[in-house]
């Protein structure tokens, strides 16, 4: 199973986006270990629809756990970047990116799924589809310059562990459109 660490961090960031109202999905890394093989990670990234008026009530739900810097994400807010927030008592990073304005992206959080990442209390999170994590993944090693081990691994864990289940089709038209193709069929022949 994943390290509680994360995941309870990762968890109230989620909590205030719920309340606020903002749409998100759980990427990265978090996201190939429970649809691939779990490793430890040194952060979780979320994919959010964030807005001007988010900040405020953002920032105020987190600023006495988190590290949090309003300006840094109304910039990242303007240029559909990403911003950070620090879990000040375990110094965990959450990454928080904006959505692009495009396809990709939107539909990341329309084909999201709910997961159960806590017991006790139950808390479920909305987690980005295995396609779609294994997509953004190809993605990243794609932008590193294809040499990222532990990106390749967590891409080649999901197809793994989730083969017969993947949307072939959905993962070929998503390749196309991140232009990955071929980084995909290298992935599966190597999964195999």
């Amino acid at each position: 199973m994943l390290n509680d660490e994360p995941i309870q961090v990762t968890l109230q960031v989620v909590d205030a986006l719920e309340q606020i109202g903002i749409k998100y999905v759980i990427g990265g890394s978090l996201a190939s270990a429970l649809h691939g093989v779990a490793r430890a990670t040194m952060d979780s990234d979320i994919i959010t629809d964030f807005r001007e008026e988010h900040v405020d009530p953002f920032v105020q739900a987190l600023k006495s756990t988190f590290y949090v810097d309003e300006e840094m994400i109304r910039d990242a807010i303007r240029h559909h970047q990403s911003f950070n927030i620090i879990h000040l008592k375990t110094f965990f990073k959450v990454d928080i990116f904006i959505s692009k304005e495009r396809e990709f992206d939107r539909q990341q959080i329309s084909r999201r799924l709910a997961y159960v990442l806590s017991s006790d209390p139950e808390q479920s999170a909305y987690v980005a589809s295995a396609e779609d994590t294994i997509l953004a993944k190809l993605e990243w090693y794609r932008m590193g310059g294809e040499v990222s081990d532990r990106q390749w691994r967590d891409i080649l864990g999901v197809i793994k562990v989730q083969a017969g289940k993947l949307d072939m089709d959905y993962l070929g038209q998503g390749a196309n459109l991140l232009n990955v193709a071929g980084l995909l069929k290298k992935a599966i022949k190597d999964a195999e």
